[in-house]
């Protein structure tokens, strides 16, 4: 069953509202603590935890025994298979497992995985790899085995980008490839969707001439300095927080064991 992330499909944006049950300019003005712009330095995911606990205060679910846990590494993840049984006390327990995002960023940084997935196909044939080897896997096999009830999701997707279209903003603007924020953005509206008034569709706006792009389609945005240099890098690397299908419509599964 899918539903739709919110833009910009990115973990900043969407992963924080998935946990907090607000849209990100809320989260901004209920619990600033919790929220950086941008430009700002430091992590931008920090407080998801402390998001979801508001969430479920809200919800009414206050005695609802909970624990949250983060996969950020092999270790860790070995460890929470190990320890599932720990877990069945808890009315809920949320498992962030950051691995297939860390591959997305890595295609482009990485020429290793460049060479490794070139395309779809042998994208997901390496995805697939991972997670057949993974404790992610053990982790599913276990809780089955335990009499767990999965429910799995994401916060968004991603795209192959293969068409640059350029931008023209500030220092400040934002450094994502399929969306930008910030003053004065100049971009193509064939290519790009523009939101001169963030708060119009719940985003915080960083000045009061601030603005939101998002790339379209396939299309990934680079500035005019250097642009052939960038615009072949970036070439068929994966991307998010543009709008496209593949970022904004996203799996919903609950599975239940036999």
């Amino acid at each position: 069953m899918p539903y739709f992330s919110i833009l910009p499909t990115t973990t900043q944006y969407a992963r924080n509202s998935l946990f907090s049950g607000l849209m990100p300019k809320e989260i901004k003005d209920k619990f600033p603590q919790y929220w950086k712009d941008d430009h700002e330095d430091g992590g931008k995911n920090l407080y998801e935890s402390e998001l979801l606990e508001n969430n479920l205060n809200k919800l009414k679910l206050i005695k609802l025994k909970h624990e949250y846990h983060k996969i950020t590494n092999l270790k860790n993840g070995i460890k929470l298979s190990g320890n599932l049984k720990q877990l069945l006390q808890n009315d809920l327990t949320t498992i962030v497992y950051n691995f297939v995002d860390m591959l997305s960023h890595s295609k482009t940084e990485m020429e290793m995985i460049k060479e490794l997935a070139p395309n779809d196909k042998a994208y997901r044939s390496l995805t697939n790899s991972w997670f057949i080897n993974s404790p992610l896997f053990e982790i599913i096999k276990n809780a089955a085995n335990l009499g767990f009830k999965l429910i799995i999701t994401t916060d968004h997707g991603t795209i192959n980008v293969k068409n640059p279209t350029k931008i023209i903003g500030d220092k400040n603007t934002s450094q994502n490839l399929r969306y930008k924020t910030g003053r004065s953005l100049t971009s193509n509206k064939k290519d790009n969707l523009i939101y001169n008034n963030p708060h119009d569709i719940l985003l915080p706006k960083t000045s009061i001439n601030s603005s939101f792009v998002f790339a379209k389609e396939d299309f990934y945005m680079v500035y005019p300095n250097n642009y052939n240099h960038f615009s072949n890098y970036f070439k068929n690397t994966y991307q998010h927080g543009g709008v496209s299908m593949e970022e904004m419509i996203i799996p919903f599964i609950t599975l239940s064991p036999k």
